[in-house]
């Protein structure tokens, strides 16, 4: 039988809102804090919503359902959420200060021998671990979007991260219905990395007049089996993220992760994906339209 945590989620965006639900729906008591004012609530408003369609389709129970909302709730400051929690993850934006300083405001009020997750797609587990002042408990929990679909979830072992917060994150894992891989430490881990580099070429593609964005997602759904295209992934994921983990991983790593004109364009314009309601696509009721 899995162990069950007090589960404290750090972010409330689209990740962090999957994140939660999951570990809900495995039993998890979890709570739920977001910066945005008012964004945690609409996380468990949208979280029912999503549960109640599930019921709806014949996926879900009436039982698992309520089970699920049971074990949600939301708090008005990281503190809060994270009082004597066993695992805190933060989803937060891609910014090494900002991960730090969320850990930091919360280390002194989590249970003894609390593990601290990060759901970052790239940026160094170790130096995370360093700068919180905990590198044995601190371990990369990378998921994939969106949370309550994806079957992946990526634990990443940080230089310090100890043989007992690898066994009970990858525990936590298997617990949540997932199947965990286990990836050391490196720039990028191992999925970053090669979902970037698929979706730079798919941009330089575009760039280039190759084909269109559709026909190229098209192309790699019914040719390659990939649930979803690289450019309709690059929107759902946000082309802000996607730029910042590309800056990282060339400054890491080398110019094969230039990040390509089209992209940087775009996050300039403000066309940053599904949630400004374009960036390859056009969203419309939270489903992509060409352009």
């Amino acid at each position: 039988m899995s162990t069950k945590y007090t589960v404290a989620v750090l972010g409330t965006g689209t990740m962090g809102q999957g994140i939660a639900q999951v570990a809900a729906a495995a039993g998890h008591a979890t709570r739920m804090f977001d910066a945005g004012e008012g964004r945690a609530k609409a996380a468990l408003t949208a979280i029912a919503a999503q549960l109640e369609k599930l019921v709806q389709k014949g996926k879900v129970t009436d039982e698992a359902r309520a089970a699920t909302m049971k074990n949600l709730s939301i708090g008005p400051t990281p503190k809060d959420v994270c009082e004597g929690a066993d695992l805190v993850i933060e989803a937060a934006p891609e910014d090494m200060a900002l991960k730090v300083a969320l850990f930091e405001e919360v280390a002194k009020v989590v249970a003894p021998g609390a593990i601290f997750g990060s759901n970052t797609s790239s940026l160094s587990i170790t130096e995370l671990g360093r700068r919180i002042g905990a590198p044995e408990r601190t371990v990369g929990l990378h998921f994939f979007n969106p949370p309550p679909v994806m079957e992946l979830l990526e634990v990443v072992r940080g230089l310090g991260t100890s043989d007992e917060t690898v066994e009970r994150s990858l525990a936590f894992a298997r617990g949540l219905k997932k199947t965990p891989i286990l990836v050391r430490d490196v720039p990028g881990f191992a999925t970053s990395r090669l979902g970037v580099i698929l979706g730079c070429e798919a941009m330089r593609m575009l760039e280039s007049g190759v084909a269109s964005a559709e026909d190229i997602d098209r192309g790699m759904e019914l040719g390659y089996r990939h649930p979803m295209g690289p450019l309709k992934l690059t929107d759902l994921v946000g082309l802000d993220v996607r730029l910042a983990i590309l800056d990282h991983l060339t400054k890491e790593i080398g110019e094969q992760f230039r990040a390509p004109p089209i992209l940087r364009q775009m996050v300039r314009a403000g066309k940053l994906g599904k949630k400004t309601g374009e960036g390859f696509y056009r969203w419309v009721d939270g489903a992509p339209q060409p352009k």
